[in-house]
């Protein structure tokens, strides 16, 4: 069995899978989001505290599994440096103490995981990562063939939704929040319009848009429930509008056959249905992950691990370093 642990942003999860058939056996996730709302978002240093508190916690539940143990796996990249930090020093703690080899496990490629936990990959596979720290588009060939199609160029589709929740007083993670009220409401007279629209560049980019929602804020008189159901309808409505357009002008010329969407931001349902209509018009399988593993959990890591086992990607201690802004290349 492995070991995994996740901590890279706010999250504080363990998990233990079984090698042989990738059955997750143990998995609990402690999750700060009501302590870190207050602020409007993850604070790196309290988060780290809370991570340094809830880590050893669930570690105790999943003591009975450690004779079976034949590595420890950890996310070390990207993330925030003071929270991976947590989950890398846990990590390398257990390696010693049990006389275990350690995995250091990408956070991005653990996202790609979390549609095959408890399952066999489906390689070859172009994957959407939409979360708050990431949007890109990738061709997935195997655990070490992972190629970037498209990236952003300044803020992500999950940060964007976040910031926005925030300029309307709403709480984090902003996400869930702005789908909600986006149900409620109409658009009326925010028209706000897609980034990059007549670009010819393969990439995406959300800070105009965000500005777009500040000023439209500002020039309100009265933010009223309905008024701040109205942008929040608008600013979802172009935020997907334009992942769709550049997925569109990527696989004009480019077959696809399986397409899967991962990260946080890809619990977002209108985000999904329009995924649907798009694979459906292409002939292409929609492959998402359960709602409960979008979001940063060990379970996802876990399964990468089982990967990286069979592939020998086992790492000295010395060199397992937490880097906070890598990527696959």
């Amino acid at each position: 069995m492995i070991l995994s642990i996740e901590s890279s942003c706010d999250d504080s999860s363990i998990a233990v899978t079984r090698i042989e058939d990738k059955k997750l056996l143990f998995h609990k996730k402690i999750s700060q989001e009501l302590i870190h709302s207050k602020y409007g978002g993850v604070v790196p240093e309290l988060a780290a505290r809370l991570h340094a508190t809830a880590l050893p916690k669930i570690l105790e539940e999943a003591k009975e599994w450690f004779a079976s143990l034949k590595a420890i796996a950890v996310t070390n990249e990207p993330g925030l440096s003071v929270t991976l930090v947590e989950g890398v020093v846990m990590a390398k703690a257990l390696g010693v103490s049990l006389g275990l080899p350690l995995l250091p496990i990408n956070h991005l490629r653990g996202h790609i995981y979390s549609l095959f936990i408890e399952k066999d990959t489906l390689f070859p596979m172009d994957i959407l990562l939409v979360s708050g720290g990431h949007t890109q588009i990738l061709h997935v060939e195997s655990y070490s063939d992972v190629k970037i199609l498209a990236t952003t160029l300044d803020d992500s589709f999950g940060e964007s939704f976040d910031k926005v929740s925030k300029m309307l007083g709403f709480g984090y993670p902003g996400g869930p929040i702005v789908e909600k009220y986006a149900k409620k409401g109409d658009g009326g007279e925010y028209a706000f319009t897609v980034p990059l629209q007549n670009s010819p560049k393969i990439a995406f980019s959300y800070s105009g848009l965000k500005n777009q929602v500040r000023l439209a804020i500002e020039n309100t008189k009265e933010l009223s429930e309905q008024t701040k159901a109205d942008i929040c309808f608008s600013f979802q409505r172009v935020a997907v509008e334009h992942l769709m357009q550049k997925l569109k002008k990527i696989y004009k010329n480019r077959d696809i056959k399986r397409l899967g969407v991962v990260g946080g931001a890809s619990a977002n349902l209108y985000l999904r249905s329009k995924l649907e209509e798009f694979c459906k018009v292409k002939s292409a399988a929609l492959h998402v992950a359960p709602l409960k593993y979008c979001s940063d959990n060990a379970a996802m890591i876990g399964r990468c691990a089982v990967d990286a086992y069979d592939l020998g990607k086992f790492k000295r201690f010395d060199e397992i370093e937490v880097s906070p802004r890598s990527s696959y290349v």
